[in-house]
């Protein structure tokens, strides 16, 4: 079996969100079958400016193909474009120029998907929104397969994406609350798919010691790894732990990541900056507990890096999939507000057998659910399946667009209605979902 991993950006600079996981995917599916990754020369998520050279190399063993972008983003038309199909009533023309004004457009790479499609058994295309897979899986949808990562954020109402999560193969979800409302939005309830996410890489030989010796970080905390962004949930972050830090809260907090915005001058908060995977760890291994306040996300890797570490975790209930995997694995507390976030964070630096406790079940969980060969089973068995049934293949279509007038006309909804419509709240281990919290 050949497959083509077709990403935004690949690299190994590149640590995180879908990028990441589709580097691991990749890797780990190399193990079963002939494997290419197939991507662009961006680098940068907000300008995708060609910065790699075009053509090919080697990655840990994987030929990676790379394809110019054929413009960098401009942010004022990105951001205007985005304001129209958002929030007022638009057509889907409006939308697909959306879609070319986000980018990363590559037509480059297109015209590889076409010319080459014969050469792969299947194409697994990471992330949904992005230019790339719409397109690609437009050009080859009996061959396409897709990883949404798709987050509760208004791109998922825009139109012209229904077809595309009607028309694929089949999807590989990363929780329940994604499965459940990409379904309700778009219908397609027909195609095959499977709840999967991604594993990690957890070493075996984390040390608290070195963590402390390196940085001189002497008391407890609690910590955060990721970007440090406005839409990670980081600006209420510091909000919360400052007024909790006031009230006598005894938790330092740390914090790993690239800041986007300005961390607080504060004897109480310690930035390291970028880290390396080993540093991630270290710190993982020496900290109380993850703190992880974005609400918006499709899984959260570093999540489940902390339960694999055996850490319990604090998250932001108003995201229904950090609130899901938290009931679900009875391995962290989620909170909707202040007092919420203070209480939860009192009740973590105070009680060591519930953090002990809390810490065991996110471990057990991590191993039933997120160990690699679990991940990969689930990817080989839908591959297997897809594989014998040839007739699929040959049925699978998408829905054409419509005809040039037809696309001019304004009669699609704002893309926020038509979220705010879809259901809200975690999906509970029985399949239905709870009340978001902080619902009345």
């Amino acid at each position: 079996m050949k497959l083509a991993v077709v990403v935004q950006r690949y690299g190994l600079e590149i640590n995180g969100g879908a990028e990441l996981h589709a580097r691991y995917i990749a890797e780990r599916l190399a193990r079963h079958a002939e494997v290419e990754v197939l991507t662009t020369c961006a680098r940068d998520y907000v300008t995708w400016r060609n910065e790699y050279q075009p053509g090919s190399e080697s990655i840990h063993g994987l030929t990676v193909r790379r394809f110019p972008v054929s413009r960098p983003r401009r942010p004022v038309d990105f951001a205007r474009r985005s304001d129209k199909v958002f929030t007022r009533r638009h057509s889907i023309e409006d939308e697909l120029r959306w879609l070319s004004s986000e980018g990363p457009t590559s037509p480059a790479l297109l015209a590889h998907l076409r010319d080459h499609a014969r050469e792969y058994d299947f194409c697994l295309f990471f992330s949904y929104r992005y230019y790339h897979a719409y397109h690609g899986i437009r050009a080859l949808p009996g061959r396409a397969l897709l990883v949404p990562t798709a987050e509760r954020d208004p791109a998922l109402g825009l139109a012209i994406f229904g077809p595309t999560f009607r028309g694929v193969r089949a999807i590989f979800y990363n929780s329940f609350e994604e499965r459940a409302l990409i379904q309700e939005i778009a219908g397609n309830e027909e195609v095959p798919g499977v709840v999967v996410g991604v594993g990690s890489e957890v070493p075996s030989r984390a040390s608290a010691r070195r963590f402390r010796e390196r940085t001189g970080i002497r008391r407890r905390f609690a910590l955060y790894v990721g970007r440090i962004d406005r839409n990670k949930g980081c600006a209420d972050l510091f909000s919360h732990y400052e007024r909790y830090a006031e009230d006598g809260g005894r938790l330092d907090l740390v914090l790993c990541g690239a800041a986007i915005i300005p961390v607080p001058d504060s004897p109480r908060i310690h930035y390291l900056g970028f880290v390396s995977e080993e540093e991630k760890y270290d710190a993982l291994a020496a900290a109380d507990l993850l703190i992880m306040p974005s609400q918006y996300e499709s899984l959260s890797m570093v999540t489940l890096e902390a339960w694999a570490m055996g850490l319990p975790v604090l998250v932001n209930g108003l995201c229904e999939v950090l609130h899901g995997q938290a009931v679900r694995s009875n391995a962290g507390l989620y909170y909707a507000s202040y007092e919420e976030f203070a209480e939860a964070l009192r009740l973590l630096e105070s009680n060591r057998r519930l953090r002990s406790a809390l810490g065991a079940n996110g471990r057990r969980y991590f191993r039933q659910h997120y160990a690699w060969p679990v991940i990969e089973q689930k990817y080989l068995e839908l591959l297997r399946q897809l594989q014998k049934d040839e007739a699929a293949a040959t049925d699978t279509t998408i829905e054409p667009l419509p005809g040039w007038l037809a696309r001019r006309r304004r009669q699609c909804p704002p893309a926020n209605t038509v979220l705010e419509r879809a259901a809200r709240g975690p999906v509970m281990p029985d399949g239905k979902r709870r009340a978001p919290a902080g619902s009345a």
